[in-house]
């Protein structure tokens, strides 16, 4: 979106001119990150950012920006207020995340301040994606003296009090809860925040926490002070309105993918008795050998019944749901990650904000009561680029949600009769 002749913001300009960083002295330089132009493709090394973010973006394998991250970088490295419209998978956790970090070491803070005071504040709906961001946030961090805090519930209070009373609270990572709670009793302040994320807005409202959302934007300074970033994968009329109120003067960015779900997924639909269901999942992980392999059910007690089925029948597997321990939960993602575990078996807690790559096959075991649940279930796959496979069984429970779901996606999806040769 191009940027209106217009004023810079209040807030960039109260931070006075960009102070001389050549004398800076690091080993590393730009000539050994060494990026060909190429036709339609944006380079980090066009966006004038900080040479110790350019290492840390090469150190993660990234050359060319994504198309959110394209789009939007020009803008909010200026400073502006930006409200975007994104999915998950799209790049647009690096693109926040590398305008706060790259604004935070042009302007470095010129006074020393307690360390529980908020530089940088990212709200996500779920631990699963505050830590997700917080991994990243480390990642980009690690050529440079910023720290980054993980406020979020299901896990150690006291450990997260000591991290804010150790180190700077440069950049905070928050659930709603948590960060209230801390906020409330002062352990970490609001009030010198120049920079605020709100990830996956509506999320927050369908889970209920804009009420705590907006206790925790009245503790930051007004909106003409800091600089706002608001993602949403969907924008209903109630997520406009707070965008309108939580912004000043915004950009407003809309990157959805053409078609509602990626065409390097193969979907297929198989209809089955409900009795068969297990057979044919056994089968289809059988056959896609040691693939990594996501299977969403709609409740814990499905959750926990396959889990056991696959346990028993000798899978490397793990269970997420809400029923496990959040430190369990961590484990267990970065076990999936790392390839010690094939098959994942999830609730929707997993559906959106987990970025994991080189899943070959997400499997519906139980199509989702939300047609848009659908979309990010299998968005798990085909990722970055690469194909991937997705199977849902429908039977006579929930077969009534396939034309939903079709509508929802925008086309007809292959639908397969399995016969049962038992």
């Amino acid at each position: 979106m191009p940027l209106q002749a217009e004023a810079a913001p209040t807030k960039r300009a109260d931070k006075g001119p960009k102070p001389n960083t050549s004398n800076d002295q690091q080993p590393w330089s730009l000539a050994q990150f060494q990026v060909p132009e190429l036709t339609g493709k944006a380079r980090f090394h066009d966006l004038n950012l900080p040479d110790r973010v350019l290492k840390s973006i090469q150190e993660m394998g990234f050359e060319y920006c994504s198309e959110i991250q394209a789009e939007t970088l020009p803008i909010t490295l200026q400073g502006y207020d930006l409200i975007g419209q994104a999915q998950t998978g799209t790049g647009k956790t690096a693109a926040f995340l590398i305008a706060m970090i790259s604004d935070f070491l042009d302007y470095p803070l010129e006074e020393e301040r307690p360390s529980h005071f908020a530089r940088g504040l990212i709200i996500a709906p779920t631990r699963e994606l505050a830590l997700q961001i917080a991994d990243e946030a480390e990642k980009l961090t690690t050529n440079c003296d910023l720290n980054v805090v993980s406020l979020v519930g299901g896990m150690s209070y006291d450990k997260q009090q000591r991290a804010l009373e150790s180190e700077s609270a440069d950049i905070v990572v928050a659930t709603p809860g948590r960060l209230l709670d801390f906020a409330r009793n002062k352990k970490v302040m609001l009030n010198k925040v120049e920079c605020l994320v709100l990830d996956e807005a509506d999320r927050m409202l369908s889970m209920g926490f804009i009420p705590d959302v907006k206790s925790i934007i009245r503790m930051t300074p007004h909106k003409e002070r800091r600089q706002t970033m608001l993602f949403s994968a969907t924008f209903p009329r109630d997520i406009q309105n707070l965008a309108r109120q939580w912004t000043y003067l915004p950009k407003e960015v809309s990157v959805v993918p053409k078609e509602t779900t990626n065409k390097n997924i193969d979907q297929v639909i198989y209809t089955v008795e409900a009795e068969q269901k297990w057979p044919v999942l056994k089968s289809l992980i059988e056959e896609n050998g040691s693939q990594r392999t996501i299977i969403f059910a709609n409740r814990r007690d499905e959750t926990r019944d396959l889990y056991e089925r696959l346990k028993d029948a000798k899978f490397s597997c793990a269970m997420l749901s809400g029923e496990v321990s959040q430190d369990k939960r961590v484990k267990t993602l970065q076990n999936f990650k790392d390839g010690v575990i094939q098959v994942l078996v999830a609730t929707d807690v997993a559906g959106r904000g987990i970025h994991v790559d080189n899943i070959e096959l997400v499997v519906n075991y139980t199509l989702p009561e939300d047609p848009e649940d659908y979309v990010h279930r299998i968005g798990r796959t085909g990722r970055g680029g690469e194909t991937g496979k997705s199977v849902s069984f429908a039977s006579e429970d929930d077969a009534f949600m396939i034309p939903e779901i079709e509508k929802v996606v925008g086309e007809s999806i292959r639908c397969e009769y399995m016969v049962d040769n038992g």
